[in-house]
């Protein structure tokens, strides 16, 4: 299994799907990756010479934020957003949707499973 930039990459998927596996690295950036070192999109990762995956793998590293760096960055973007009490920090702390969907349905994937509250449907109003 061909490993670059510390991820295992699948052998038996063409390398323009292969390098999508690398965090970071979607399927427009693997293709520009792959033009600017002339090689074929269309080859199996298990067919690359050990060059073409090291002159890959150090152009990755040079040109591109990848895998635990961008995981850092990412972080540290969300915590500054909580510490300086932003909207979208608050959101994020909260763990409620932070791009403005809706809240009153849906969100069940950022909200959690639902929590029932005990005695809001069965009560009556008192005259």
């Amino acid at each position: 299994m061909p490993r670059i930039a510390g991820t295992d990459i699948p052998p038996d998927k063409p390398i323009v799907v292969s390098l999508t596996y690398i965090y970071g690295i979607g399927k427009t950036l693997s293709g520009k990756t792959l033009e600017a070192l002339n090689i074929d999109k269309n080859l199996r990762a298990k067919e690359l010479h050990e060059d073409q995956l090291s002159t890959l793998g150090a152009y990755i590293e040079k040109n591109y934020v990848i895998e635990g760096s961008l995981r850092r960055q990412d972080n540290q973007n969300i915590s500054l957003l909580r510490n300086i009490g932003s909207y979208r920090g608050l959101r994020h702390r909260m763990g409620l949707p932070v791009r403005g969907q809706r809240t009153s349905t849906n969100a069940r994937t950022r909200k959690g499973k639902r929590r029932t509250v005990a005695g809001k449907k069965g009560t009556e109003k008192v005259k």
